[in-house]
């Protein structure tokens, strides 16, 4: 049997995930590398053979994926297989021309191939671009459930930055277990809501692995996706948020068009700081690619910590890291806190340094939010001194996390936190009874 050769393009996430599911311990195919992007320092590193199983005993290099024609060239590769999220489709079809040129198939892989099912029911919030508000839906979600007296164990999307081998799986409980595995500053945004729920949150490589433990410890499992990426585990009920400030995205984005495709229900969040015309194309762009989902309009309730720290101040606004990177997105939630405190919004990019200057380079839409980038704790000193200074009277920190409590703030800081309210009478609620309902729980 001639094996077929395999690059698997990636983040450090569903690419691993993919690997595990269809290739590993395979042999008609060999995978020779994986390439990587989107995320710093993840590239030049070795998925290891602990993980990559008995076909590799040395690993599998992982390489920047701007090699990723030499490679194909040079091993005379088969097929590249994409495997990574919240890119436009001509993104996508960029790099399909790319790998078709250099004489191989691309690849994309379906939701039957790469979803495990689970003994317990499984709730997917997904989005249809990463930062639409997934986080505050997955809350009123395990809110209820928790409410009924229910076991509920998250399980995020992968986002394993450190020693692939030790993260295999990982589970958080408790502020303790996010400083022991070392949390980069957006694992904490994922992680940390759920630990002050009193609930537990599995994450690492091996999703297989991770779901045997998560059903031990669940009724029912919530599944809490990245970017826009679709669900790794088989949902019974499948919850997608749309973002009218990105009017469009919902039918021109990878893979998030598939998971609007799929869902049971979409909500159309941001409601109250969007244009009414956004609000109606993005409602009426969903209802022609799903019309058989539960449509729901809601708003994003934004709650400011301590006002008065902010009000008529100076005041550097520091958002989301993804949201506001290859999310595209100018602003968020602290940008909106800042406009209803009538504060003065300082350029950050004037006192950026190091990575956060190049962070800005890269990302030339961002004039008035500093981005949350902590990935290793040398970004995060970087970030601290960024913020430090500044001109800022005031911080007002918008992402997931309260900053001050992991940074060593020389200014007072207001902290974000943002809730979701629908309109009209069909809620998350509402539609989590009958859930709770049918699966008799």
């Amino acid at each position: 049997m001639v094996q077929i050769k395999v690059i698997i393009m990636g983040a450090a996430g569903r690419d691993f995930h993919n690997f595990n599911l269809l290739y590993r311990d395979n042999p008609r195919y060999q995978v020779i590398a994986f390439t990587a992007c989107q995320i710093p320092n993840i590239s030049d590193r070795i998925y290891p053979a602990s993980l990559a199983g008995k076909l590799y005993p040395n690993g599998i290099p992982i390489y920047p994926e701007e090699k990723l024609n030499d490679l194909i060239r040079k091993h005379n590769i088969d097929e590249v297989v994409f495997a990574y999220s919240d890119v436009s489709h001509e993104y996508v079809m960029d790099k399909s021309s790319l790998v078709n040129a250099a004489g191989a198939n691309f690849t994309l892989l379906g939701t039957k191939q790469t979803m495990l099912e689970s003994k317990k029911p499984v709730v997917a919030v997904c989005a249809v671009r990463t930062g639409s508000g997934k986080s505050q839906a997955a809350r009123k979600v395990t809110r209820y459930l928790l409410k009924k007296g229910l076991k509920v164990v998250a399980v995020r999307h992968p986002m394993p930055y450190g020693d692939l081998a030790k993260q295999e799986t990982q589970r958080f409980a408790s502020y303790e277990d996010l400083d022991k595995n070392e949390c980069t500053i957006e694992e904490r945004e994922e992680y940390e809501p759920y630990v002050e729920q009193g609930m537990v949150v599995f994450a690492g490589v091996d999703y297989g692995k991770i779901l045997e433990l998560a059903e031990k410890e669940a009724d029912v499992i919530i599944w809490d996706g990245g970017n826009n990426d679709t669900p790794f585990y088989k949902p019974d009920l499948h919850i997608v948020i749309a973002d009218p400030h990105r009017s469009g995205s919902e039918s021109s984005y990878y893979p998030g068009e598939t998971n609007a495709r799929m869902a049971d229900v979409l909500i159309v969040n941001k409601v109250n700081t969007a244009k009414a015309e956004n609000v109606r194309a993005v409602m009426e762009n969903l209802a022609k690619l799903n019309p058989k989902a539960t449509l729901i309009k809601s708003d994003s309730v934004i709650t400011v910590s301590n006002p008065e720290t902010v009000r008529g101040k100076k005041v550097l606004v520091v958002e989301d890291g993804p949201t506001v990177t290859h999310g595209n997105m100018a602003y968020g939630a602290g940008f909106f806190a800042a406009k209803k405190y009538h504060a003065q919004i300082i350029d950050p990019r004037k006192f950026a340094i190091g990575s956060i200057k190049k962070t800005f380079a890269k990302f030339p839409h961002l004039k008035e939010v500093l981005p949350a980038m902590g990935y290793g704790g040398k970004q995060i000193h970087e970030l601290q001194r960024t913020i430090n200074s500044s001109s800022a009277q005031a911080v007002i920190v918008g992402t997931p996390i309260d900053l001050a409590k992991l940074l060593k703030l020389t200014k007072p800081s207001a902290r974000i936190t943002y809730d979701i309210k629908e309109h009209g009478t069909v809620t998350i609620e509402s539609i989590m009874a009958k859930f709770v309902k049918k699966h008799q729980l």
